[in-house]
């Protein structure tokens, strides 16, 4: 237990510290937008790429990998979203908490965790998920806003706003150029190479205390109704979901299984919040889940790293 907890309280520690600062410190949201800059567009491709490029290519076509863990987020997101169809009765509504319960905060915390717990081997997993999860969920939620006539764009431009969105997605442009580097086995200069690391490195700290910032900014809203269904759902029945189709396809190693358990358990992404804003959909309520979910995972996600950690789960 100590050793899950010598894990763990780092990386909510960091959140917290950034919570904490959040709300101590009156400084406008505007002033985040330099510190996210850093971390979407510089040190997490930085991280994906360089760990990326030093992998031997054949690790990286893992389509079994990728279906199961892109299908049981699908999965996840089908249930929250026909739940909220049952509850509202609104596309626009049921979609964001569709992403609520679907899409883990595997930009933020993902990296963070999965290296940390498991080691640079979980880089490739851990980039594969993130590419292939946002695929999938920036292509259902425009789609989706269409249909429900949230979005009043035609499908036909929804769609090429869809390609465009994923095609320039810094972390998915980092990746492919680190499975490139890695099909050449290209080597870049010692000088780039000590310039990428440093970028690496602050990866996980900055973007784990600009999480804990953004939550304590965000307006709390009304604690909705649903909050225990969807919390369920993202916190706790996603990550077995993903361990259970694993287990049942065979021919995963137990570190990849256990790098999308991780990834699979991280509370609501703060981008939630973002694209229920951006559509003026479910904006309060969205907060609120994201807010709580990240305290409520204090406990979910130090309970799969214990039970990770311990050889509890089947098949790791």
């Amino acid at each position: 237990m100590q050793d899950v907890i010598s894990l763990a309280l780092p990386f909510f520690g960091l959140i917290f510290l950034g919570y904490f600062s959040g709300k101590i410190r009156s400084i406008p949201a505007a002033g985040l937008d330099w510190m996210n800059f850093f971390i979407l567009y510089l040190a997490l491709p930085a991280l994906f790429f360089q760990l990326l490029a030093k992998t031997p290519i054949q690790e990286l076509a893992n389509l079994a990998f990728v279906a199961t863990t892109t299908f049981s987020t699908y999965c996840a997101f089908a249930l929250a979203f026909c739940f909220g169809i049952v509850k509202t009765g609104r596309i626009g509504e049921a979609t964001i908490q569709g992403m609520a319960g679907a899409y883990s905060n595997i930009g933020y915390m993902g990296p963070g965790i999965t290296l940390a717990t498991l080691g640079a081997a979980a880089a490739v997993p851990t980039a594969l998920i993130f590419c292939f999860d946002n695929i999938l969920l920036f292509t259902l939620l425009p789609l989706l806003m269409a249909l429900g006539g949230t979005e009043k764009v035609g499908f036909r431009k929804a769609a090429f706003g869809v390609m465009r969105q994923i095609a320039t997605h810094p972390f998915i442009v980092a990746t492919v150029l680190g499975v490139a580097a890695a099909a050449i086995q290209f080597k870049p200069p010692a000088a780039l190479d000590t310039l990428l690391t440093f970028l690496r490195s602050a990866a996980a700290p900055c973007a784990l205390f600009a999480l804990g910032v953004t939550v304590a900014i965000r307006p709390l809203g009304r604690i909705p109704g649903e909050l225990p269904v969807l919390l369920f759902i993202k916190l706790i029945a996603h990550p077995i979901l993903v361990l259970v189709l694993l287990n049942w396809i065979g021919g995963i190693s137990p570190l990849w299984k256990a790098t999308a358990v991780l990834m699979a358990c991280l509370p609501p992404a703060a981008n939630v919040f973002v694209m229920a804003t951006a559509y003026q959909t479910y904006v309060q309520r969205a907060s609120a889940i994201v807010l709580l979910g990240t305290l409520a995972s204090v406990v979910t996600v130090t309970g799969f790293l214990y039970a990770i950690t311990n050889n509890l789960l089947p098949g790791l």
